[in-house]
């Protein structure tokens, strides 16, 4: 079963947390403050907290300048998962994936269904990697964002998990740009 190999350093990541609301304000953003603190807590390093409104414009373009950014390995966003109309993020941000990481979103919904029941399914949390970086997509709630953290990403977002971790294939995540490159070149 899964397990912490305290023989092994923590690799520290950094992460930029994304809220999407309209409405919410670093003051009122508890979702956003809850994911911050927690990937402190972990002993990551926070590379950015930004909020945008629920524009699949806005959402894209921060989330596209973090893909581009060497200082930020993951992205976790925050709101805009359900289904009404201001509800954009996963389309807003699904066009940028590589590869998108299904098990997150199946995962995240079992975790989801024990607290919540069939609620559940009006989520549409999902993950996948752009240009060598991971990217989260989970509800607004603060709820939502614990099973997010404690249930998924604070595992595999350590490199000392095992059998395995999200970060011990990072180095190996940008090989297809690599070899394009070096074909280019």
């Amino acid at each position: 079963m899964n397990r912490i190999d305290q023989t092994r350093p923590f690799v520290p990541v950094r992460i930029a947390v994304l809220t999407v609301s309209d409405t919410r304000t670093h003051k009122t953003d508890k979702s956003g403050a809850l994911l911050v603190s927690m990937i402190k807590e972990a002993g990551h390093e926070l590379a950015e907290h930004a909020i945008v409104e629920d524009s699949e414009k806005a959402i894209r373009r921060q989330v596209k300048r973090w893909i581009k950014d060497p200082q930020v390995d993951v992205v976790i966003t925050t709101g805009g998962t359900g289904f009404t109309g201001r509800d954009v993020t996963p389309e807003a941000v699904r066009p940028l994936f590589e590869k998108e990481i299904d098990g997150f979103s199946a995962l995240f919904h079992m975790l989801s269904y024990q607290k919540v029941g069939t609620s559940t399914v009006q989520s549409r949390a999902c993950g996948g990697l752009a240009q060598g970086t991971y990217i989260f997509c989970v509800p607004g709630s603060p709820g939502a964002c614990m099973d997010a953290w404690n249930g998924i990403l604070k595992a595999q977002l350590d490199n000392r998990h095992r059998p395995c971790s999200f970060i011990e294939i990072m180095p190996r995540l940008q090989e297809k740009q690599k070899k394009k490159a070096k074909n280019v070149g």
